[in-house]
C-alpha cells in the first residue's frame, strides 16, 4: 500500500477535492482524544491502495486503514470509536478516540419527467439535499420560473432532445446515483429505463401501475437486457404510503430512495417507542 507520510492539511484537502470531483469513496479519520497521539492528527484512506497522512505510528496506522476498510462497507456517515475497539493489542494508544468520516460526493437524484410527480420530487429532494436534476423533453416543463425557491434553484433542468443522452449524462458514473423514471408514457419510459440501466446508477425505480411497469421490464427482457439486472429495477416506484396526490407520491419516491441509500427497511418506527 503506498502511503503519503507527510501529515499536511493542504495535501489532505486536495486529495479530498480530488475523491470528490472523481465521484469515489474515502474516510477520513481524525484523532479526538489521546494522550499519546497528537490530537487533531489525522489519515486519509481511499477505497484503493493509498493513505494520506500519518498518525505517530506504523502499527497504529495498518490498523486504522484496515479499519477504515471496514467503515467504508457501512453505509454511516460517521463513528467516534476507540482504539481498543478495533485493534486490542495495541495497548498504548487503547484510549485513544477516533473519528471516522465518510467522505464521498453528495447523492444525486436523476429525474426523468418533470410532471406533477417528477417536479414534486426534484423539489422535494433539492429541500433534503440531494444533487438534482431533472429531465423532460417539454421544455415548458422545466422553465427556471417554474422553481423560483431556494433549495429550488441548484436544480438542474435538462431539456431533453434525446432522453437517453440527456439520462447517460445526467447520471454520469453513477456513483451515489439514483434514477427515478416518472415520464408520461411507455415510450419515454422504456428509453429512459435502457439508459439507465447501460449506466448502472446505485438506485433505479419507474412509476405506473404494475400491468404497466411489467409491459417495459418485460419488452427490455426480450430485448435481451440482463435478467438480473431488471430485478433490481423497483417498478411500481416507492414505499407504499397510501399517497394519493403527487406531492405525497413523490414522499413515497423518495423515502425508498433513502431507505435504499441508508439500509433502512421501510418498517413503521413506531416498533421502538416504550
Amino acid at each position: 500500500m503506498t502511503s503519503d507520510t507527510a501529515n499536511s492539511p493542504t495535501q489532505i484537502t486536495e486529495q479530498i477535492r480530488r475523491i470528490l470531483d472523481a465521484g469515489s469513496l474515502a474516510v477520513l479519520v481524525t484523532v479526538l482524544e489521546s494522550e499519546t497521539l497528537g490530537v487533531g492528527a489525522k489519515i486519509l484512506v481511499g477505497s484503493g491502495d493509498y493513505a494520506t497522512g500519518d498518525l505517530g505510528d506504523a502499527g497504529l496506522k495498518t490498523a486504522v486503514i484496515e479499519e477504515a476498510h471496514t467503515f467504508m462497507l457501512t453505509r454511516v456517515d460517521a463513528k467516534s470509536v476507540r482504539v481498543s475497539e478495533f485493534a486490542p493489542d495495541l495497548k498504548s494508544f487503547a484510549n485513544s478516540l477516533l473519528m471516522f468520516e465518510r467522505i464521498e460526493s453528495e447523492p444525486r437524484l436523476v429525474v426523468a419527467g418533470a410532471g406533477h410527480v417528477g417536479a414534486s420530487l426534484a423539489r422535494l429532494a433539492a429541500l433534503v439535499g440531494y444533487d438534482v436534476a431533472l429531465i423532460d423533453d417539454r421544455a415548458e416543463f422545466v422553465a427556471r420560473e417554474l422553481f423560483p425557491g431556494k433549495s429550488e434553484q441548484a436544480i438542474e433542468l435538462i431539456v431533453a432532445s434525446s432522453w437517453s443522452d440527456s439520462l447517460r449524462e445526467a447520471i454520469g458514473k453513477g456513483h451515489r446515483v439514483s434514477v427515478a423514471i416518472v415520464t408520461r408514457g411507455h415510450k419515454q419510459d422504456e428509453d429512459c429505463l435502457r439508459a439507465a440501466i447501460e449506466a448502472r446508477p446505485a438506485y433505479i425505480g419507474m412509476i405506473g401501475s404494475k400491468r404497466r411497469t411489467n409491459i417495459v421490464l418485460d419488452k427490455l427482457r426480450e430485448e435481451g437486457f440482463d435478467a438480473e439486472e431488471l430485478k433490481k429495477v423497483r417498478a411500481p416506484i416507492g414505499l407504499d404510503i397510501g399517497a394519493v396526490s403527487p406531492e405525497e407520491v413523490a414522499l413515497a419516491i423518495l423515502a425508498e430512495i433513502v431507505a435504499e441509500r441508508r439500509g433502512g427497511n421501510g418498517e413503521s418506527l413506531s416498533r421502538w417507542r416504550r
